[in-house]
């Protein structure tokens, strides 16, 4: 009760509703002052239970008995299923054979089953439907990218279809010109043939003339005629034109030409219910951690590191190629950058896939099966640090053109999810500088930048709220300022976070409180940070090239 308003707070009797209460009557739920109990009771005192007012409605309240009505019952009959009271067997025995069972016992049996439930459902069987609903949005997100790809795809075999149905039509366009020229030619021909007949005719022309003016009889006894041959005419040229028949296109057989979808499927796939435990295991940390290999990965200027698996250890620095590692310090694979730069931040997706930034271009590139494809083109921005969060988003760090800026955004394949850069009075999160702010997400979904030139390691929950800023211990036996690079979190929800300057690694706890450095394992000018699923720490060494794997739990 409030101090403040005692008189309204207090409990007052529900018969006389002015005396403060004292008791209260478990049968009938009723408020009792102490003069007021005995006018309470007096209708039937075996039926009020009357209690102190702070045990209210800790008596049980039986079902009346239907036979009498002022009785409660108190047993049940398992064979008849039905309750009885004390009097039912005094008028008219029960059965004695059939099993009766007494409420009361079997109310705490249920209280207890109660219990159980309420606490399995809350503690095992909730937590496996949030993992569901959890997959189900994760798939929900990620449809809009699935389905671009088969637009793609179809585009893709679009443009094939149009080169294929444009290289056809130039070859009958082709086939026509050629026959122009056949026809042309043809014609030229004939022509050819009448003007030369012409041109011999004008010439018997002049000579008849000639000899018709003229006095000479042997000229004229010897002339023969010529128009029997001229009067048989050249035949007559018909060359048929070519034609085009278009072949009726059928839909059918258009659609089949194309290519078919295969219909949506929906398969019921039957869920083993397996109970989710909380990981209660707490693994502490060694009192001296110990280098487990140092993998020298030929890098000039190591900056990177990042791991989905013990197999798989993925590095970049001052060049274009990112060298994939396996444990032992043997070289898998190699990938360089499309433009030749060296990338400015690497992440690894559940499927293996490899995303790289290209600060030159903007870009962000996803590499797979060798198959390089670009994912994220900015304007206005460059993106820097990268990290793939457990749901299967991208977030990337970035900065303004002008330098002045920087925010973390969220991409689910390529699109815009969630932007960070300003806390709740409008103020920048980041410093606005253009060095790479390493990122990494914890296991309760905070997302946690080491955010060099603040100084600082600055936690947000998923939202984008602040939760806080890491500035250093409360006292340093370091000699230079703290300014984090690289940063990565634990099973546990430890931070990690470098501190390049001091050759060391701050380590804290989920809440941002220091729990120790890490500054025996010989490390120079440590960066880029990642841990395995094992909880090995992987360390980049800036100048000396070297990805030291660190074990630092009991």
């Amino acid at each position: 009760m409030d101090p403040h308003y005692d008189a309204q707070d207090v409990a007052r009797c529900d018969l006389c509703e002015v005396a403060i209460v004292q008791s209260y009557c478990d049968f009938c739920h009723v408020n009792l002052c102490k003069p007021c109990i005995g006018e309470h009771i007096s209708d039937d005192y075996s039926k009020h239970t009357i209690v102190p007012f702070q045990q209210r409605r800790s008596t049980l309240i039986y079902p009346k008995c239907e036979t009498h009505p002022k009785r409660a019952c108190e047993y049940q009959c398992e064979d008849c299923n039905i309750f009885l009271c004390t009097d039912c067997f005094a008028s008219k025995p029960h059965n004695k054979k059939h099993k009766l069972s007494k409420l009361d016992e079997m109310f705490s049996k249920k209280k207890d089953q109660i219990k159980k439930d309420k606490q399995e459902i809350k503690e095992q069987i909730l937590p496996v439907y949030d993992d569901i609903a959890s997959e189900l949005k994760n798939q929900i997100s990620h449809i809009d990218v699935d389905y671009q790809k088969f637009t793609k795809q179809l585009s893709k075999h679009r443009e094939e279809l149009h080169r294929e149905i444009d290289n056809v039509m130039n070859q009958r366009e082709k086939e026509i010109d050629e026959n122009k020229l056949k026809h042309l030619s043809i014609l030229k021909k004939y022509l050819e043939e009448i003007k030369q007949l012409q041109s011999l005719m004008h010439e018997t022309l002049d000579s008849l003339y000639e000899m018709e003016e003229s006095n000479e009889v042997t000229s004229t006894l010897h002339y023969s005629s010529k128009n029997p041959e001229f009067s048989k005419l050249p035949p007559k040229v018909i060359v048929s034109m070519p034609k085009f028949i278009p072949k009726p296109i059928e839909k059918e057989e258009l659609c089949n030409l194309i290519g078919k979808l295969t219909p949506l499927s929906t398969t019921l796939e039957e869920r083993v219910f397996t109970a989710k435990k909380p990981n209660t295991s707490v693994r502490e940390l060694l009192d001296e951690p110990e280098v487990l290999i140092t993998i020298k990965t030929g890098h000039k200027e190591l900056r990177s590191v990042t791991c989905l698996n013990e197999e798989e250890i993925w590095t970049s620095g001052g060049t274009a190629d990112i060298k994939c590692f396996n444990t032992q310090g043997v070289l898998q694979k190699t990938i360089k950058t499309k433009s030749g730069v060296w990338p400015r931040g690497i992440a690894v997706y559940s499927d293996g896939a490899l995303v790289y930034s290209d600060p030159s271009t903007r870009t962000v590139y996803k590499v797979k099966n060798d198959q390089t494809e670009e994912i994220i083109r900015l304007q206005g921005w460059t993106p820097a640090k990268l990290c793939v969060t457990s749901s299967g988003d991208l977030l990337v760090t970035m900065f303004s053109d002008d330098k002045t800026q920087s925010k973390v955004v969220r991409y689910s394949g390529s699109t815009v999810k969630q932007t960070i850069q300003f806390d709740d009075d409008g103020q920048p999160l980041y410093s606005g500088n253009s060095k790479s702010k390493y990122i990494t997400e914890n296991r309760n979904l905070d997302i946690c930048v080491a955010d060099y030139e603040a100084g600082a390691v600055v936690v947000v929950n998923q939202a984008g709220k602040l939760r806080f800023r890491y500035t250093g211990p409360p006292s340093s036996t370091k000699k230079k300022p703290f300014e984090p690079w690289g940063i990565t979190t634990d099973s546990q929800s430890r931070i990690f976070t470098s501190d390049s300057n001091n050759h060391c690694i701050h380590v804290l706890d989920v809440d941002g409180q220091f729990l120790r450095y890490i500054d025996n394992c010989d490390l120079k000018f440590p960066t880029g940070l990642c841990v395995d699923n094992g909880d090995s720490l992987f360390v980049c060494e800036y100048y000396r090239g070297n990805v030291k794997r660190i074990r630092y739990l009991k």
